[in-house]
């Protein structure tokens, strides 16, 4: 197979008649350029298949236009979208990302993967690791070695740290009054894995709600799943068994309610007649559901895209706003919840 040899910018100036510094002007989108000059050099980029060199650009800038992402887990719903916005972002405003998917996000050597990320002279990075353990306290013991900048995604806010997040606890309060609207009494939880920061703000929400409105709180209608429909069957089973005038329950995630359904139904309860059921993500199959399920839509992707602007605005030197950006979720009624 035969390979072209890269276009350089030499020979687009030659072709286009132009010095070097005006292509490398038209490229950057310089306003300090005659029109007609752009026209003419733009078409010979288009003509000779011109590309850019990345690497120059870094040279001369002193910047690698690369971003860092330490992830986990982004085989769930949730996570996988993160990092779709966060390259959203990140191609928008041309910077190329390093990615490091952690194998296990219980059990890590923290200054290694520092170490490892740096190497590639990231301008930044971005923490989108569940808040799970010690993993973020690790991280944090860090922050004063570093030389760039880092945000945490869904990491329990702290003054000293920059953080883009769901608001977790009022999406479990929002879904528990939605419950209590229907005329609930008897209302369950099924949570995800607690040692996951984002599972206790929900769980927490559920509490705060319930107090809220007179309600006592019973221990033991709640059920510890991890994310998974099979954890979702498990939970839903236990508690139906403990308590079979159960007449709702929040489930923490779409998932682990798709589970949990499916089981309702086969021990006899009528979805939402018997049972009301509210999730939380509304990922895509949540419409297809039978019923369709309610549940608290989440825009993590619009928390990638964020995080990625709170990042750029730290290496531009600009002052945030915020040292965390907290986004709302919001309630998605269809039929799982509501009596017809």
């Amino acid at each position: 197979m035969i390979q072209r040899k890269r276009v350089t910018i030499k020979e687009v100036a030659a072709a286009a008649g132009v010095s070097t510094q005006t292509v490398s002007r038209v490229v950057n989108g310089r306003p300090d350029v005659a029109s007609d000059t752009r026209e003419q050099v733009q078409q010979v980029i288009d003509t000779l298949g011109y590309q850019p060199s990345k690497i120059a650009r870094s040279l001369i800038s002193g910047q690698s236009y690369s971003l860092a992402v330490v992830s986990s887990s982004i085989g769930l719903y949730g996570p996988s979208l993160v990092l779709q916005g966060i390259q959203e972002a990140a191609v928008e405003a041309n910077y190329s990302l390093v990615l490091n998917i952690l194998p296990n996000a219980e059990q890590f050597d923290a200054n290694q993967i520092l170490r490892e990320v740096l190497s590639y002279h990231v301008d930044g990075i971005l923490w989108a690791v569940p808040e799970i353990g010690q993993n973020r306290d690790l991280i944090q013991q860090e922050l004063s070695s570093l030389n760039v900048p880092i945000v945490f995604l869904n990491a329990q806010p702290r003054p000293n740290l920059v953080t883009a997040v769901i608001d977790n606890k009022q999406g479990g309060r929002i879904a528990t009054q939605h419950l209590i609207q229907q005329g609930r009494q008897k209302i369950g939880l099924i949570t995800g894995p607690m040692n996951w920061w984002e599972a206790r703000q929900r769980e927490l929400g559920w509490r705060e709600e319930l107090a809220a409105n007179g309600r006592a709180v019973d221990e033991s209608y709640i059920a510890n799943g991890d994310w998974t429909p099979r954890s979702g069957e498990r939970c839903i089973r236990m508690l139906l068994e403990w308590h079979p005038e159960m007449d709702a329950v929040f489930i923490c995630n779409d998932q682990m309610a798709l589970g949990a359904m499916k089981v309702a139904r086969q021990m006899g309860r009528q979805i939402p007649n018997d049972l009301a059921v509210v999730g939380f993500d509304d990922i895509p199959e949540s419409p297809y559901f039978s019923p369709s399920l309610t549940t608290m839509r989440q825009d993590v992707a619009e928390m990638g895209r964020q995080s990625v602007k709170q990042l750029l605005a730290l290496l531009n030197e600009e002052k945030l706003e915020s040292g965390c950006v907290v986004l709302q979720p919001d309630l998605i009624v269809r039929q799982s919840s509501v009596m017809e």
